[in-house]
């Protein structure tokens, strides 16, 4: 039973319209209790774009709460939890493709995904499309995401420099998406995690408005308070535009799992 004292995450999650959109596209969940993350922003036009990301967000939750009920998580190396995760993407690829080529009213919706599932001292990371996950630790702010899109692409090929790509009028052209396509390979990548990270998911309707720094600058300056961080973030998106529809995920680790075994069950692992 989790109580306050040894809860290991602090959890806050926001979403907005933005000052321009007429419909918020983006869904989010965030499972304190399951160690997930799940962001997604959809697209396809009126409706679709918010059908496809709710897919998005349903499914993955459900299947890793079944999947925890049933035990079946225990003891997963890292290679396994990737595998995991990369199944939970291509299953959301799968439902959102055959909805949209079954339901006219459908057809062409899709959505970035990202998935943050925390096992141990780690995190797992997969995504598709340009949402992003970030770490902050101290003083540093680092995505541990990397856009698919056209202008990651065309900064990779030196084509173009950071400056120029937040001044881009193609930031939105993702490369990689759920339900475009019938197959899709999402990205998956395990990360260290210490006690006192704090972690943000967001859709890009918060870092095209806001800067790296200034999203460090709120999250580490209100991470007493993550409910009114991210509230704070939303705003500073809308005042400076909200061209997009805005959703932030907050997670800070107070503990790991690891940090909290006593000293023979840390021995036991380091021989293993």
């Amino acid at each position: 039973m989790t109580t306050p004292e040894n809860r290991q995450f602090d959890m806050a999650s926001a979403t907005d319209v933005g000052r321009v959109r007429a419909h918020n596209e983006d869904s989010i969940s965030a499972e304190a209790d399951l160690g997930l993350a799940t962001l997604a922003d959809g697209m396809g036009g009126y409706n679709a774009g918010e059908v496809a990301s709710g897919i998005a967000v349903a499914m993955v939750p459900t299947e890793i709460r079944q999947l925890t009920e049933q035990q079946r998580l225990k003891g997963m190396r890292d290679e396994e939890v990737q595998k995991l995760i990369a199944t939970q993407a291509s299953k959301v690829n799968t439902a959102i493709y055959t909805a949209a080529q079954s339901q006219s009213q459908y057809a062409g919706m899709g959505t970035t995904l990202v998935i943050a599932y925390w096992h141990g001292d780690r995190v797992t990371v997969g995504h598709l499309g340009d949402s992003r996950c970030y770490r902050l630790r101290g003083a540093e702010i680092k995505a541990l995401t990397r856009d698919h899109s056209w202008i990651q692409e065309q900064i990779d090929a030196g084509l173009m420099t950071y400056e120029q790509a937040r001044a881009s009028k193609k930031k939105n052209l993702v490369t990689r998406a759920c339900g475009i396509d019938l197959n899709v390979v999402p990205e998956v990548h395990t990360h260290d995690v210490l006690p006192g990270d704090i972690f943000v998911l967001c859709s890009d309707g918060l870092y095209d408005m806001v800067p790296d720094e200034d999203i460090h600058l709120t999250v580490s300056s209100l991470k007493s308070n993550l409910t009114l961080a991210a509230q704070q973030l939303i705003q500073q998106a809308n005042d400076a535009g909200g061209r997009d529809n805005i959703s932030v995920i907050l997670v800070h680790v107070l503990r790991t799992a690891q940090a909290r075994m006593g000293f023979f069950a840390r021995l036991k692992n380091w021989f293993k």
